[in-house]
């Protein structure tokens, strides 16, 4: 877009009561930004769902002034901006009704990967979460997918953290303009991010920062993403939000299921309890469902480690695994007469060992 476009399209961002939605229903209308702020409003008001409220504060020329601000700083930091009808914006997230009229960006991103998952959970969460996250990034890394996050505490800089490990691109959605980092300890880890991907944001470098953003910025982590993963959540929580989001934009979800009594499996069980999220027991469940596929060139090759000792329970359940080639845990224990729960164990600890592998479906095959 030229600097005449963007200089109205942010004049309109700025006109207080005209949100994303709004915005594209008055330049579908107008055919502009510029159009919108030119045209009389007694024919802006024969439009379907515009108002007085709206309109009240759309004539004011602070709002060009304060565009002309915001474009000096979007010029002096190198900042590529991304208008929604631009052939350089998020193709997914142009089917989001109320995604952002104008993206803003930093780093190096690269969009024509159509693998895109989001990550997302607890600000707090566990070690259990981390491995699993480990789990997960490694058993993508073949399908070189992009990982999208929030960038905050917990869940979102673990992902972040492990695929810049695993040499995934990684966007960080920001919940506040690209004149700041939130929070200040992970400004350590921007270069890295913008090296391996970069970071999106809404947001002006003037914005208000407040709580409310985080809950707004969710809608642009879901948007972009084809699926999205919660790997840990309460009850109650921002990455339910996202999951909720990402559910109404008809994308898949996953979630990790934990133990009832586990605070912080609640939110996920809950999502798997009311049918909007797939319950993942293994990694391999992503690629399975979402129907990604590999070039035989590209397809890992997994090398059995030599002299691995096994116990007598596990030569028991290794030799039935041989025997059957594939089999799920209840099978598994009910040949091998051992309780479900012992299985498991002894199946995570052979997998560890390199000896046996996770298969959607809850099955099991030898390595």
């Amino acid at each position: 877009m030229t600097e005449n476009d963007l200089l109205y399209t942010l004049a309109l961002q700025h006109v207080p009561n005209v949100g994303d939605v709004i915005a594209k229903r008055l330049i579908a209308h107008c055919g502009s930004a510029q159009a919108v702020l030119k045209e009389k409003k007694a024919r802006l008001l024969k439009i379907d769902g515009i108002g007085e409220v709206v309109l009240s504060q759309l004539y004011d020329s602070r709002h060009v002034i304060e565009a002309e601000k915001e474009i000096t700083f979007i010029k002096e930091n190198a900042i590529k901006v991304s208008y929604f009808e631009d052939a350089d914006y998020p193709e997914r997230l142009k089917h989001c009704i109320d995604g952002p009229i104008l993206l803003f960006q930093t780093g190096n991103i690269d969009l024509n990967n159509p693998h895109v998952i989001s990550i997302v959970g607890t600000r707090k969460i566990t070690t259990n979460g981390i491995a699993f996250c480990e789990k997960l990034m490694e058993a993508l890394t073949p399908y070189n997918p992009i990982i999208v996050s929030g960038f905050a505490y917990g869940t979102d800089i673990t992902a972040h953290k492990l695929a810049i490990k695993h040499k995934l691109q990684t966007i960080g959605c920001l919940a506040h303009g690209l004149n700041q980092i939130y929070p200040k300890v992970h400004k350590k880890y921007m270069v890295d991010v913008e090296k391996n991907g970069g970071f999106f944001s809404d947001f002006w470098s003037t914005s208000k920062f407040d709580k409310t953003n985080f809950l707004k910025r969710n809608r642009i982590i879901a948007g972009l993403s084809q699926a999205t993963v919660v790997i840990e959540s309460a009850e109650k929580g921002g990455s339910l939000v996202t999951a909720d989001i990402a559910h109404s934009y008809n994308r898949d979800v996953f979630a990790i299921p934990g133990r009832i009594t586990d605070q912080l499996s609640m939110g996920c069980n809950n999502l798997i309890k009311y049918q909007k999220a797939h319950m993942m027991t293994s990694p391999l469940d992503l690629p399975y469902i979402l129907n990604w596929q590999l070039e035989d060139n590209e397809k890992p090759v997994v090398q059995k480690q030599l002299f691995v000792e096994l116990d007598t329970t596990e030569k028991l359940i290794y030799n039935y695994l041989k025997e059957n080639e594939k089999a799920q845990l209840d099978m598994i224990a009910l040949g091998c007469y051992l309780p479900i729960f012992k299985t498991a164990s002894i199946l995570l600890n052979m997998e560890l060992k390199g000896v046996v592998r996770p298969l959607p479906g809850k099955l099991f095959e030898v390595i």
